[in-house]
């Protein structure tokens, strides 16, 4: 198994990319904007790594950041036929050695219900409630009260 990072990503890429996102079931309803939005990604990502098992990729995931103090680790996703094979581990571990090569000492990432031992596992602590709450808006709602 490679892994590589990209910036530019082809045509095979984009869509390997977005059969990833679809399989994980965080795009729905995006399907005819997948070209361009697949490329927006990655370009504006901070790294973005693909794992690729003979010609056939497999995995990916990325780190968003502002490329000075801290950064987020995003869409760690694996095909679910290569899962449990420490492809997912290897992704996370090569993306936070090329942010601490960058200089970012404070990774964050948002894990759900099913991905919280996999994180714990490679070294992620929960923040304490005390110290930190996970917030999102919700743009229709808040513009409406505003205006």
């Amino acid at each position: 198994m490679t892994l590589t990072f990209i910036d530019d990503p082809d045509g095979k890429q984009v869509a390997a990319i977005f059969r990833l996102y679809e399989t994980a079931g965080w795009w729905t309803g995006r399907t005819r904007e997948s070209p361009d939005l697949v490329r927006r990604i990655v370009t504006g990502s901070h790294c973005f790594v693909l794992a690729e098992e003979g010609k056939e990729i497999v995995g990916m995931g990325r780190a968003i950041s502002d490329g000075v103090s801290d950064a987020y680790l995003q869409d760690v996703s694996v095909r679910p036929e290569f899962r449990k094979r420490g492809i997912g581990a290897r992704i996370v571990r090569e993306i936070l050695l090329r942010l601490q090569t960058d200089g970012l000492q404070w990774v964050g990432l948002i894990a759900g219900r099913k991905s919280r031992s996999f994180y714990r596992h490679l070294g992620f602590e929960e923040m304490p409630a005390a110290t930190a709450m996970l917030m999102m808006i919700n743009f229709e709602r808040a513009l409406r009260e505003q205006g």
